[in-house]
């Protein structure tokens, strides 16, 4: 496999590489996906890896390919060359971009995909003009990124920021990470669910969703608890407005500590966010301190979606490419 001819569209690959699936796509210059593969995750190091080289082979067939970049969940080396760790994948201290790169014969960068993801709006989305801006994905957990005047912030050893780790409540809920009480166990789609069996348990209310619950607790998911907002439901009403507290007070400890222009909101439960960020956002201009002798942050949605970790990864791999 070798680079694109001279004259063609810049085209690089994006490749989401996440627990469940594979989504790998063709990205021009411009941002545009131009063609896209799917295929389930593998749960061994050498199958994922043959699963990432037969979907580049597959897209590489139908386009010029220069480059590929990898959006991974997890803590990748500052040289962007290797996986530390990812959680729901079979890597550890693995040199995953120079595996992949004998094998496929192009350059293969890695990005943690929140980083990605922000690079992707700011070059081509909700970002756009944005000069300190902060990122806070939230899905299962909360994934992060910060960009400084154009440049994404990764700190030194390559894992900065962990803001869903942010410890908001001294011996609060428990974490998988290890701590207790972390912003991500009130502020995901996890967090709707086991807030709105708190709340049962300490006040239960009369609702279709209480009822639900009642006769299949295994039921409730985040996702549940915002289409029963949607609709109305007074428990699905108060988790949501408990979840906005929660996000408000936490780009506002953010605030304090980067003063940002802008804030992304991204990952799947940005999908609800009529249902929470106007009170998301009264409760930041609230809780920031100095709170009404400052400039707010603008607060926004993402525009890219679900796709933003593959155009960002994709960018940057083609940035990285050019640099050479």
């Amino acid at each position: 496999m070798t680079p694109r001819a001279a004259g063609t569209r810049a085209l690089t690959v994006g490749i989401d590489v996440g627990g469940t699936n594979i989504r790998a796509s063709v990205i021009d210059d411009d941002g545009q996906v131009l063609d896209t593969v799917q295929a389930p995750t593998p749960h061994s190091a050498r199958a994922l890896e043959d699963a990432l080289d037969r979907s580049v082979r597959d897209l590489a067939r139908r386009h010029p390919i220069s480059a590929v970049g990898l959006a991974v969940a997890g803590f990748i080396s500052a040289d962007r060359s290797t996986v530390r760790f990812a959680p729901h994948l079979p890597w550890q201290n693995t040199p995953v971009a120079q595996r992949l790169t004998d094998r496929l014969e192009l350059p293969v960068l890695l990005e943690h995909d929140a980083n990605a993801a922000m690079w992707a709006e700011y070059r081509f989305g909700a970002a756009a003009g944005g000069h300190n801006v902060v990122m806070v994905a939230i899905g299962t957990g909360i994934g992060a990124a910060l960009l400084n005047d154009g440049t994404l912030y990764r700190g030194t050893h390559g894992v900065a920021p962990e803001l869903g780790h942010l410890q908001v409540v001294a011996q609060g809920r428990s974490c998988p990470c290890g701590k207790r009480g972390c912003l991500e166990r009130y502020c995901s789609g996890t967090a709707l669910a086991d807030t709105a069996i708190e709340l049962l348990a300490t006040d239960p209310v009369h609702s279709v969703l209480a009822k639900e619950v009642a006769l299949d607790p295994g039921s409730l998911t985040g996702r549940r608890v915002a289409g029963a907002a949607q609709d109305g439901d007074p428990l699905a009403v108060r988790v949501m407005a408990d979840f906005a507290r929660w996000l408000g007070l936490g780009l506002a400890f953010v605030s304090d500590i980067f003063d940002p222009d802008l804030v992304v909101v991204a990952g799947g439960v940005s999908s609800s966010a009529g249902l929470f960020l106007d009170e998301a956002r009264e409760e930041y201009a609230r809780t920031l301190t100095g709170a009404g002798h400052r400039p707010l942050a603008r607060i926004r949605t993402t525009q890219l979606g679900e796709a933003a970790g593959m155009i960002g990864a994709a960018d940057l791999a083609r940035a990285a490419v050019a640099h050479r």
